[in-house]
């Protein structure tokens, strides 16, 4: 059972580094800033996450939930024309928060934001693959979380210049590809 004042602790403060990430990349974000604009001690952050790092894997778990949730929204013949209503709407709003982001996810896909994304989608595109009985799951899955985690972060930092429904089509093409090439 989970203690409900725990929980909003946790919230605090995870809403407390999405805020101070918004301003300044993770890196440049101290626990002392964290639990000040969260209104709480120093010890109380300790109570809860090892470190900054933990938090910001706990932080960015919607977005990632939200990014793999998305990637996923098709069901029926896929349509490479045509990506998820779902995909452009993630990328939309990734766009909206783009400074956020950058400040956990670095260029070519690392960070926090970046590896827990990375491991999510890669366990629901193996899982997705193995349920249909695509071969190659593990292949796949891997170059599949690579290429969108890596697209994503090198877009969000400006490197891929695109708007999100033109990025959305660019990237759920070659993600077909990657699923549809042989072995």
């Amino acid at each position: 059972m989970n203690d409900p004042r725990a929980e909003r602790t946790r919230a605090a403060l995870r809403g407390a580094l999405l805020a101070e990430c918004g301003e300044r990349p993770l890196a440049e974000v101290s626990v002392s800033a964290v639990v000040r604009r969260a209104g709480l001690g120093r010890a109380t952050f300790y109570l809860h996450y090892e470190d900054l790092r933990a938090l910001a894997v706990d932080a960015c778990g919607e977005v990632v939930e939200a990014a793999v949730d998305a990637l996923h929204d098709w069901r029926g013949p896929v349509d490479p024309a045509a990506p998820p209503a779902a995909l452009i709407a993630f990328l939309a709003d990734a766009a909206g928060h783009a400074a956020l982001y950058r400040g956990l996810l670095d260029p070519g896909g690392g960070g926090p934001l970046g590896d827990l994304m990375h491991r999510r989608l890669r366990e629901r595109s193996r899982t997705e693959r193995e349920r249909a009985g695509a071969p190659h799951a593990d292949t796949v899955a891997s170059a599949v979380a690579a290429a969108f985690t890596g697209l994503l972060a090198d877009w969000l930092h400006g490197l891929i210049t695109a708007d999100p429904p033109t990025f959305a089509g660019r990237v759920w093409r070659l993600l077909i590809a990657l699923h549809s090439t042989p072995l």
